[in-house]
């Protein structure tokens, strides 16, 4: 199995809550390539919810199935708080989820700088509010994806508990 059997409970937890809200998801990834989506999809039952997942690892996937702005790329960059929003809000706007998340980042070992380093990863959600953490993961390039997924799955359990209380 890929994931740890932590990772797959805490998915498994949130399929069946937003499954019983009759929450659709989506997911836009490009640090994490996919990881979240494959992690949805390795629970039976989670196309119930699971509407799709985008992995847009270039600029070019960004802009063209998630509508991100040109512009913004050029001003923020690809890791950056704007983009991730954008990138939420696109997989939103591009499926029939209610919710999405999205992952932008530097899993390393390359390509940091001394502004965004390895281990910058900004994570969005977009739906029911738009939220955005930056998180600095240490650690091999796996340690950093797979942080990424955790704490997308804590950001999403955290978004849909805080909108299913306030109705």
């Amino acid at each position: 199995m890929l994931f740890s059997a932590h990772l797959v409970e805490k998915a498994k937890s949130l399929l069946e809550t937003l499954e019983r809200n009759h929450v659709m998801l989506a997911t836009a990834e490009s640090c994490t390539g996919g990881l979240i989506a494959a992690l949805f999809t390795e629970i039976p039952g989670s196309s119930n919810v699971f509407e799709r997942g985008f992995v847009t690892y270039s600029n070019e996937a960004k802009q063209s199935m998630l509508g991100v702005p040109k512009a913004l790329l050029e001003k923020y960059g690809a890791v950056s708080s704007e983009v991730a929003i954008a990138m939420a809000k696109g997989a939103v706007k591009n499926s029939r989820a209610k919710l999405a998340i999205s992952v932008t980042g530097i899993a390393g070992p390359g390509g940091g700088t001394a502004d965004k380093p390895v281990g910058l990863v900004y994570i969005a959600i977009a739906g029911y509010k738009e939220a955005v953490d930056k998180c600095n993961f240490t650690g091999t390039r796996n340690d950093i994806r797979f942080a990424a997924v955790d704490k997308a799955l804590d950001m999403l359990n955290t978004a849909v508990y805080t909108h299913l209380n306030k109705q």
